[in-house]
């Protein structure tokens, strides 16, 4: 068993978390699409750059960067989101163009989607988690 050890507080953080940046073979559209769905601002429109926040100056934001060739195996990296009404915001999402995903997750109480350029993500079950 690995043994965890824990860092004690020693005064302000010297990193703050600015961006999650995500590859995208059209950034724009794929930029509009998170915008809606997370219903946060455009800060950026300019397709080498397309960046959201949820709202101007308010980080972490996400900027979508272009790349090209498709997405070809399993994110290394997703999001998780907790919404109020996880039904709900599932059906929302399907209807911007989501997906729902089978990755052999068997019966758990969160649902797998992707984006429409296929990078998958979770939307959690109903609540705030607990303290």
């Amino acid at each position: 068993m690995p043994t965890v050890t824990f860092v004690p507080y020693r005064g302000p953080m010297s990193l703050d978390w600015e961006q999650v940046v995500i590859a995208a073979v059209d950034p724009v559209a794929l930029g509009r699409w998170w915008a809606e769905a997370l219903r946060w601002e455009i800060i950026n429109d300019h397709p080498d750059e397309f960046e959201i926040q949820p709202q101007p100056g308010r980080t972490p934001g996400i900027i979508f960067l272009p790349v090209t060739g498709l997405k070809q195996s399993k994110n290394r990296l997703h999001l998780d989101f907790r919404p109020d009404n996880q039904a709900a915001e599932v059906e929302r999402l399907i209807e911007l163009g989501a997906t729902r995903l089978d990755i052999g997750q068997g019966d758990v109480p969160w649902v797998v989607l992707a984006d429409p350029e296929d990078n998958e993500f979770c939307v959690l079950g109903d609540g705030r988690p607990r303290a």
